[in-house]
């Protein structure tokens, strides 16, 4: 079952006695998922599964009092994207401008080629900082302190990865699709219960120019009662500009009122298609694929017959999927360009700044504690 189809199901836009009869299937999957995740965290709570912290000396500790290397996750509850990867790269942006030597812990996400989605991406837009891919989120700790001389670890995807203790639990949210239909996975979109957001210290709500602002003060409600304590902010996927081959800068305003086809292999596709509404651009047809696709040259052709035949000049996408395509489109008679987006907070920078600040103070040389 392809990334779309599971989605129509889950969100009960698919009809019949199949449709609902799968439905059935994967809600006793995920009451059984449900225990898993339960027991696991129970045990991680009551200290009976350890979580472990890595010292300056690259060891690693499960002793409090030592003089530990800080980690921020960046996570989420959801499966999909939600915008880790850009507030990935806004954190360690952030550091970097304090002098602060970061190194990003990633487990990677292999397509059947053996290429790696976001780690390419990261390194691309933190240049300052070491990507060290490993599912072994400890092992490669240990890896970014003693090989890379890491003075804070930031990892990626890290919400649900409890092993390696963090300092800092960042959850991302997506506006447009925020709790995966209110189930745990494979009934729903969510990998854990959302009563999981009290482990959070801050909650980004992304893509928040997407929806309205009573949805968007009422997601904010949501949040505050489930954690009181959380500092919870809002974030948009700012577009900068498209880029085409040969790194060819289209200016956003060239994008207005112009005809273009776009396709994407995310979690989210739809977004990805509002924001590029959003920009004044007219969509004349898209295609989508599933999460971290792996193009092959057919793939390729048949996005750019499709574009073709929609009478447009110009194909865009995210920039994780031009990085699988680039080579495929070099002689291609058409222009096909990535969306290049950051982060850009709209609400709540202050909290997180405080919140890493405060975390850091005392640990790393020249970060001062700002009260917020």
């Amino acid at each position: 079952m392809n990334q779309r189809k599971f989605y129509n199901l889950v969100s009960r836009n698919t009809a019949g006695f199949t449709a609902a009869f799968i439905r059935l299937l994967a809600w006793i999957g995920s009451c059984a998922y449900s225990v898993v995740i339960g027991v696991r965290n129970f045990l991680y709570a009551r200290g009976m599964l350890k979580a472990f912290a890595v010292t300056q000396a690259g060891l690693k500790t499960t002793d409090r009092t030592q003089q530990t290397v800080p980690v921020i996750s960046i996570g989420n509850i959801t499966a999909g994207g939600t915008g880790k990867t850009p507030m990935v790269i806004w954190l360690c942006n952030f550091l970097q401008n304090k002098n602060v030597k970061c190194a990003i812990l990633t487990r990677g996400y292999k397509s059947a080629k053996g290429e790696n989605d976001e780690p390419a991406m990261l390194a691309k837009n933190c240049p300052g900082a070491a990507v060290v891919v490993n599912p072994d989120r400890l092992a490669g700790a240990v890896e970014a302190v003693k090989k890379h001389r890491a003075l804070v670890l930031v990892m990626d995807d890290g919400f649900q990865h409890r092993r390696l203790h963090r300092d800092i639990d960042i959850v991302t949210i997506d506006a447009t699709r925020p709790f995966g239909f209110g189930k745990i996975l494979p009934a729903g979109l969510l990998r854990e219960p959302v009563t999981s957001l009290k482990r959070a210290n801050a909650a980004i709500i992304t893509r928040s120019d997407l929806v309205s602002e009573n949805d968007l003060s009422a997601l904010t409600d949501t949040l505050k009662k489930i954690n009181p304590n959380m500092a919870v902010a809002q974030a948009t996927h700012s577009p900068l500009y498209a880029i085409s081959a040969g790194d060819k800068k289209i200016l956003l305003e060239q994008l207005r009122g112009k005809p273009v086809f776009a396709f994407c292999g995310i979690a989210n596709p739809d977004a990805f298609f509002a924001t590029i509404e959003t920009l004044g651009a007219k969509i004349v047809g898209t295609m989508v694929y599933d999460d971290h696709h792996s193009y092959t040259a057919e793939n390729v052709e048949e996005v750019l017959q499709q574009a073709r035949q929609a009478e447009t000049a110009m194909v865009i996408t995210t920039e994780k999927d031009f990085n699988k395509i680039s080579r495929l489109v070099e002689k291609t008679d058409l222009i096909v360009a990535y969306l290049a987006v950051k982060m850009k907070f709209v609400y709540g920078e202050e909290l997180i700044t405080g919140l890493i600040e405060g975390a850091l103070a005392g640990k790393i040389q020249g970060v001062n504690k700002r009260y917020v």
